[in-house]
């Protein structure tokens, strides 16, 4: 009967160390989610990026002002006969 109990307390001793130290194990999963709470915070920044760049392509393809916008500002282009004042901070 002792010998039935300690091979009862060996398997759950191995199952107990597969639980906690085994491969995908509990320490494994915590390092998982860790991992994935990053990983959400990273693709929220980009999706907000991303959701910047898709509006500005919007008003790209839909509005004449942004495209001027752009064009005064990266390129200093100006209409004919137009006066253009930049305030610049300093």
């Amino acid at each position: 009967m002792r010998i039935f109990i300690f091979i009862l307390l060996g398997v759950l001793t191995l199952f107990q160390y597969e639980f906690w130290f085994g491969k995908n194990g509990y320490i494994d999963n915590q390092k998982v989610l860790k991992e994935i709470a990053i990983q959400k915070v990273e693709n929220d920044k980009l999706r907000q990026r991303n959701d910047a760049i898709f509006a500005e392509i919007k008003d790209l393809k839909n509005g004449v002002a942004a495209i001027e916008e752009k064009a005064r500002m990266e390129h200093k282009l100006m209409k004919s006969n137009e006066i253009f004042y930049r305030v610049i901070k300093q």
